[in-house]
């Protein structure tokens, strides 16, 4: 038996908090009864509804995908473009998974998919700063002064980003490019070519290397993977 918010945070309906609100105004029912009280605890054999849709509940599962270019970073997509999702589906995952966060459709790289709804929800709480590697080729040369600016945080749609890691990987004169690594903290939309666009130093391809403590090791283009026992229990370390 668990809390009746904590069963709708992990079946991805929202966060616990939200969850609550939903419960005390009314939303959900319990075996065919409506619930306002917090504390209740459900079963698996417990039907549970929000607005008229029935609560589905499965056993958890983690993917790690390395996200080639040209892929909505979504379940579906409005347009018919192909996504994350049906990558996984193309090769035989029947649960429903949702992408934690989200890559830009020309960004490459590591990208979670899960369907334990709470572990999500906290992973992108801002709160927890779960670390990000970004490998970013930039038009012109970076220079230190560019670098210390990522560092200490430039402006973004009138706020300041936190403190960053950045480094200069190689710059190409002859092509007026640079290669740099920038680690962040945050996950705001578009954030990583905000921050380059901020320095004079717009973004041509970018792939994300690390999420946390997971990376891309033995993963090509397009490839995923279940993630083990021991890493799903340090995302839930790092987000608690």
């Amino acid at each position: 038996m668990e809390r009746l918010q904590k069963v709708m945070a992990e079946a991805g309906v929202a966060s616990r908090r939200a969850s609550e609100k939903l419960i005390a105004n009314g939303h959900v029912q319990v075996n065919g009864k409506t619930v306002t009280e917090m504390g209740i605890k459900v079963g698996d054999h417990d039907e549970v509804v929000v607005d008229g849709v029935p609560l589905h509940r499965e056993a958890h599962v983690y993917y790690l995908l390395n996200k080639p270019r040209s892929v909505i970073t979504s379940a579906h997509d409005d347009k018919g473009r192909r996504t994350v999702v049906d990558i996984l589906k193309e090769e035989g995952v029947e649960e429903r998974v949702y992408p934690v966060g989200r890559l830009d459709y020309d960004t490459t790289g590591i990208l979670l998919l899960t369907n334990d709804g709470e572990l999500a929800n906290r992973l992108m709480h801002p709160k927890f700063e779960v670390e990000k590697i970004y490998i970013a080729k930039v038009r012109g040369i970076i220079n230190n002064n560019d670098l210390k600016q990522l560092r200490i945080g430039v402006e973004v749609n009138g706020r300041l980003t936190k403190k960053a890691k950045s480094r200069l990987i190689e710059a190409d004169h002859k092509k007026q490019t640079s290669l740099v690594k920038l680690t962040i903290h945050e996950g705001r939309y578009h954030q990583v070519k905000l921050m380059f666009d901020a320095i004079h130093h717009p973004v041509i391809k970018l792939h994300r290397e690390t999420y946390g403590p997971l990376d891309l090791h033995g993963l090509q283009s397009g490839e995923f993977r279940e993630l083990k026992q021991d890493e799903v229990k340090l995302l839930k370390k790092i987000s608690k």
